[in-house]
């Protein structure tokens, strides 16, 4: 492997570090688990990893000072990763126990999957394997060799929804449509988790750790 197989996993206290350290290294990256701003502005390419609330995330970000680490790489360039909650923590802000300002790097708020019909409540958290409906020509080299019945793995209760750009794929939850892929430039988000979506989630992981440079 080259230096260039390098991928920063950003480590905010938040998050399933190891499995995904473990599916980076399936696809044939070598994962860098760090919260050293040089090392990570040293990577390739960054992945922001998440699991829990909203504002618990974006406070230890800002904590540890990583907040202005990730806009510093993806101004240089750098592709970014945001999986689950570091997928909503690109949007602009979430509505998850109060209003909390995200990073905006992406279009879109975060808010709790509810029918507005005010029709019958959805259960959450919303776990389940669900096929992606992709946006035509978006992302193209991320997706190659995803089939259209390839399913992936969303555990969550709040999502992107009714988001009027920089969507790549969306998904659904009792027909309850959300992101499941957003994009802006060197940023991607995916509201599933890669890293446990089997075969299909270490394709998606392999083409960003490949090509998304």
């Amino acid at each position: 492997m080259t230096a260039n197989a390098l991928t920063g996993i950003i480590d905010y206290g938040v998050g399933n570090l190891r499995s995904v350290q473990s599916a980076v290294e399936r696809v044939g990256g070598i994962p860098l688990i760090t919260s050293d701003p040089a090392q990570l502005l040293d990577c390739p390419r960054l992945i922001l990893p998440g699991v829990g609330a909203f504002g618990h995330g974006m406070a230890e970000l800002e904590a540890r000072g990583l907040s202005a680490v990730v806009h510093q790489a993806v101004a240089a360039g750098t592709p970014l990763l945001g999986i689950c909650l570091g997928m909503q923590m690109l949007t602009t802000r979430s509505f998850e126990f109060g209003d909390t300002p995200g990073l905006g790097l992406t279009a879109g708020t975060v808010t709790r999957l509810e029918r507005s019909d005010g029709g019958e409540r959805l259960r959450l958290p919303h776990v389940a394997w669900k096929p992606l409906r992709r946006v035509s020509g978006v992302l193209d080299w991320f997706f190659d060799g995803i089939g259209d019945d390839d399913r992936f793995y969303f555990i969550h209760s709040f999502a992107v929804q009714n988001a009027k750009v920089g969507v790549a794929a969306l998904a659904d939850h009792d027909g309850l449509a959300f992101a499941a892929v957003m994009t802006h430039g060197n940023v991607i988000g995916t509201q599933f988790h890669p890293e446990k979506s089997g075969p299909a989630g270490l394709k998606l992981l392999s083409n960003f750790v490949s090509k998304g440079r």
